[in-house]
């Protein structure tokens, strides 16, 4: 299911001046490499309370019999409670969602199936001027992608994604202990899950997906089925990095030991989909180039449950690369390009063990990437394009979309999700169905 497309998930422009770094790499509480008792220690803070309201509608392009008409077609309320003490800070986050194109209403934390969505649940505590510890659900992000993902292996919600939601509904959250420790040199974070959070992946309950074992595009009428590894502590994930600067440049090193975060195996015995096992090493460097900002991300996905590629039931193990530049190309217009190459480990096992008539992927899978953002009307206006276009799948995912806001509290948002590919079996063509148009209004209080 959905390969990692991968980012800092951020599609707001950069402004009049060069371009701002895309968010990932360093979090607002990671702008300085050390911090003083000084700023850790502030009175305790009144409770902090606030959200929005929103409604949001969507509607296919394509006809698809296997689906509802709607894509979306919900309304929304989200709460956020949040207190602080010189060194606890208490958060939570919780959605309260009516949403009658789901087929499903019982409620489920971690699909975010139901009523209520608890997007964070948390308690942090500042052990010293040099560690920090939180604990609970949270919303974890790392990486120098733009809506593409190498080292950030954080659970994400393709179909939010794809149906024309909030941006912010990319990220799922992840029920983890984070522990950051700062230093002058360098700071490190280490992220332990304690039971496995896959993505909230396509399942054909919302959008149709090719199934590789039928050999065709199947929806409502045959949801995936998957058998996710689920026990407390013993399929668990770790996830670390380690970075710093190096003069102007930010540089990091990745660490992940888990599972494939979307089902990437099959079960011929069963007929369920599996995560297979995987480790991820990865580096990444983003920095000032000719006016702009370039970065350059790699990974090693080592898919452990088929270390020599002969099992063709679960996916082998590759290698991530993306390079990346963004800049301003006049006042108010931002553009950005990245290239991103998979290429698959044990090829050659891979094709001897394919199974007659099934379609083979190629060894290496390129896509390219192009971001527009202009600012008008005072940049309350944001304009925004995104286009995946993939040369050897020969499909590709085109996203527009323009947000207006009227005031602080009142924005008003329009875009389309377009999909389109020669073949029913490549990543975006699977999709093509799924084109939608939507809209939506969000009030902040």
């Amino acid at each position: 299911m959905p390969k990692g497309l991968g980012p800092g998930t951020s599609e707001s422009g950069t402004g009049l001046s060069a371009p701002v770094l895309p968010p990932g790499l360093v979090t607002d509480k990671e702008k300085s490499l050390t911090r003083t008792d000084s700023e850790i220690t502030a009175d305790s803070s009144p409770v902090e309370f606030g959200g929005f309201f929103e409604a949001r509608l969507g509607f296919r392009l394509e006809d698809d019999p296997r689906q509802a008409d709607s894509t979306v077609r919900e309304a929304r309320i989200q709460l956020e409670l949040q207190k602080d003490w010189d060194v606890v800070s208490l958060r939570t986050v919780a959605d309260l969602l009516f949403d009658p194109v789901a087929d499903d209403d019982r409620l489920d934390l971690e699909n975010g199936d139901g009523a209520l969505d608890l997007r964070e649940a948390n308690f942090l505590y500042r052990v010293s001027s040099r560690v920090d510890v939180k604990a609970g659900r949270q919303i974890l992000t790392w990486g120098t992608g733009d809506l593409i993902f190498i080292n950030d292996l954080f659970p994400k919600d393709w179909n939010s994604f794809f149906i024309g939601r909030d941006l912010e509904y990319l990220k799922a959250p992840s029920d983890a202990v984070k522990v950051s420790l700062y230093t002058a040199s360098a700071n490190i974070d280490v992220a332990y899950t304690p039971r496995f959070d896959p993505d909230r992946f396509i399942d054909g309950r919302r959008i149709s997906y090719y199934h590789p074992t039928l050999g065709e595009v199947v929806g409502r009428n045959e949801p995936l089925t998957a058998n996710k590894p689920d026990d407390w502590f013993s399929d668990d994930e770790l996830a670390a990095r380690l970075y710093w600067n190096l003069g102007s440049y930010e540089t990091a090193l990745y660490g992940y030991d888990g599972y494939w975060k979307s089902p990437n195996g099959f079960d011929g015995s069963t007929g369920f989909f599996t995560f297979p096992r995987l480790t991820v090493l990865g580096a990444s460097v983003r920095g000032p180039v000719s006016g702009g900002i370039a970065n350059a991300e790699v990974g090693h996905y080592n898919s452990r449950d088929d270390k020599d590629g002969t099992d063709p039931q679960v996916r082998n193990g590759e290698w991530r690369l993306l390079l990346g530049y963004e800049r301003e190309l006049v006042s108010d217009l931002t553009g950005s390009v990245q290239y991103y190459l998979e290429q698959m480990d044990d090829y050659g096992e891979y094709r001897g063990t394919l199974p007659a008539a099934s379609p083979a992927r190629d060894r290496k899978r390129h896509i390219l990437t192009l971001r527009l953002t202009r600012l008008a009307m005072n940049q309350n206006l944001r304009l925004s394009l995104f286009n995946f276009y993939s040369p050897s799948d020969e499909d590709g995912y085109l996203r527009a979309s323009a947000h207006y806001k009227m005031t602080d509290a009142v924005r008003f948002e329009l875009g389309g999700n377009y999909f389109y590919g020669v073949n029913d079996h490549t990543f975006f063509g699977q999709f093509e169905d799924a084109s939608n148009i939507y809209a939506g209004v969000r009030t902040g209080f």
